[in-house]
């Protein structure tokens, strides 16, 4: 991308108006950028009438303490600029916030909690990237939606107003908070009047996945025969056909609330429920039992099932892989990372939370039980997938999203199986977090921004 990057230079109200900007010569040369005529400064969703002077032999920005206060910027920072011509508009940016679920600020060490050190590994990286990122919480939203109270980081994390940002990045982790009407109010208010962008801008169910993929023939070869669990019929008929059935919630994360139902016998069936502490399990003489145990539960939770399929898997741990999706500096999808999972002992999902491991696919791959004749393509079929899926989402279902966390398998016949699609990927369930490295998954991100606000 060709915008410059430039340093800010924070001047004492005293010394230079507020109104006023000097920039170096060769910026504005190259940018074409008029001096001493009015033009709009914009950053994010502020907007301020401003005159801009050249500075010989100087190629930074400097900015009146009380501009550079209401912008919620600060001295020693590099932002991208740009000029447009046709609205005389100066902006800089991009401006990203960072939508999160909650903050602390009783912890101004560790404001989001275990989150803290990808947030401050995110504002490194924009610094780099000449990029000004925020972090911000659903009850940061003010009523006038042209700013939020939001976190910078600035040599330790500081709580200030500022303008409404060009991109969010949703990462609110339940529905309860997305639903809010603050929240939607928000997105769709800086939408309409700002153009900024919204992505990953809601949480995908298990069910509105695979019936908008299974609409597209070219991905149905990935898909396990998935039904809403409405009525005992669509059980017994998937009970007739396949001799392992999962029943998975449809808003379920983490691994919580799969039941993995097996045939024993002629008319008996096996159910095994994740709980917190391993998997409990319970026989039923027959599939109608089974379902009659279900009808409570039923009325609160909407259930998914799947046939099961007969995973590779490592000493009996199953093994599947999560694929970290992202969209680059041109839009265009691609695979950031694929990681072997491999489930715990006395567990059925391979998620960490419940005990699972972690593993390169060549790793988890040489450690299953997978024919050698599938083994040397594996990784290059699970990007394939991946990034087919990916590309189906954003085609069957109406919403932006930047990143996506897709859950893959192998059955032992060596065929790529999809699992789930995750809109709100965990970071830690892909590469190692080290303090002072960062990630491609991030820098991927800060790319997206620019390429979306056009920076």
């Amino acid at each position: 991308m060709s915008t410059p990057k430039i340093d800010v230079q924070v001047i004492s109200s005293g010394i230079l108006a507020e109104d006023v900007l000097m920039l170096g010569e060769s910026v504005m040369k190259k940018a074409k950028i008029p001096a001493q005529q009015q033009l709009t400064l914009k950053f994010g969703s502020f907007r301020q009438t401003v005159t801009v002077l050249s500075v010989p032999r100087y190629d930074g920005l400097r900015i009146n303490h009380s501009l550079a206060n209401r912008m919620g910027i600060f001295s020693g920072i590099p932002l991208r600029l740009q000029y447009r011509p046709a609205s005389r508009t100066l902006a800089l940016g991009p401006l990203i916030g960072v939508l999160v679920s909650r903050d602390f600020p009783q912890q101004p060490d560790k404001p989001f909690g275990n989150m803290t050190m990808f947030c401050r590994e995110l504002a490194y990286a924009c610094r780099n990237e000449g990029a000004f990122v925020y972090f911000f919480t659903p009850s940061g939203i003010g009523s006038g939606h042209d700013g939020v109270k939001g976190w910078i980081y600035n040599s330790g994390w500081q709580r200030k107003s500022l303008p409404a940002p060009d991109i969010v990045n949703n990462r609110l982790t339940t529905r309860k908070l997305e639903n809010l009407p603050a929240v939607q109010r928000f997105m769709k208010e800086i939408k309409q009047r700002y153009d900024a962008h919204v992505f990953n801008e809601k949480f995908l169910d298990k069910s509105e996945v695979f019936e908008a993929l299974g609409n597209d023939a070219a991905l149905r070869r990935y898909l396990p025969e998935s039904h809403l669990l409405r009525q005992y019929a669509t059980l017994k008929s998937m009970g007739s056909r396949y001799p392992v059935l999962f029943l998975k919630p449809v808003r379920g994360s983490l691994g919580k609330g799969i039941i993995r139902l097996s045939r024993q016998g002629p008319d008996g069936w096996q159910a095994l429920y994740t709980t917190a502490g391993g998997t409990k399990k319970q026989t039923y003489p027959s599939l109608l039992k089974f379902y009659s145990s279900m009808a409570a539960k039923m009325k609160t939770v909407r259930y998914l099932i799947q046939q099961g399929l007969t995973l590779i898997d490592s000493d009996g741990r199953p093994i599947d892989f999560r694929a970290l999706t992202q969209k680059n500096a041109g839009g265009k999808w691609t695979v950031t990372s694929i990681v072997g999972r491999i489930a715990g002992n006395q567990h059925y999902v391979s998620n960490l939370a419940r005990g699972g491991t972690l593993a390169t696919v060549r790793e988890a791959v040489a450690k299953s039980n997978l024919p050698a004749a599938y083994r040397k393509d594996a990784l290059a079929r699970l990007s394939r997938a991946a990034l087919e899926i990916s590309r189906g989402i954003d085609t069957h279902i109406p919403a932006h999203f930047g990143e996506l966390g897709i859950d893959l398998a192998i059955d032992t016949g060596g065929k790529i199986w999809l699992l789930e699609v995750n809109s709100k990927p965990s970071k830690k369930d892909n590469t190692p977090l080290n303090e002072g490295k960062i990630r491609p998954s991030v820098r991927m991100m800060i790319q997206y921004a620019r390429f979306l606000s056009g920076f």
